[in-house]
């Protein structure tokens, strides 16, 4: 994973978002901490598990489903199954070691076995 600053990408409220592994940072919202390159390089993995274009696919399908029913573009941020496990494991710097494959799918297992 290697971290890009730049004045311009990405725009809005984000100030870091992975892309293929090139996390990119805007420059003047300060440099990233280690808990947020932790929560980036989950999201590398998380990419590289699902060959990058299936993390896509399934990453803005998921938050486009969740914005319609949400009526929130940033709720549907948050609660995305990617973001959730990025989010609860930012501080685990050890996490990388200990993650389980597809660990941010059995979030959505156990959600469905608790409906």
């Amino acid at each position: 994973m290697r971290i890009i600053y730049n004045k311009h990408f990405p725009r809005g409220k984000f100030w870091a978002t992975n892309v293929l592994g090139l996390v990119f940072c805007r420059v003047d919202k300060g440099r990233l901490r280690p808990k947020d390159i932790n929560h980036e390089y989950i999201h590398t993995l998380q990419q590289r598990e699902l060959l990058y274009i299936g993390f896509a696919l399934i990453y803005y399908g998921e938050w486009l489903y969740r914005a319609i029913r949400m009526r929130s573009f940033m709720k549907a941020y948050r609660a995305l199954y990617f973001e959730r496990e990025a989010y609860d494991h930012e501080n685990d710097l050890d996490y990388k070691n200990h993650r389980r494959p597809f660990a941010w799918w059995h979030l959505y297992v156990k959600k469905q076995k608790n409906t």
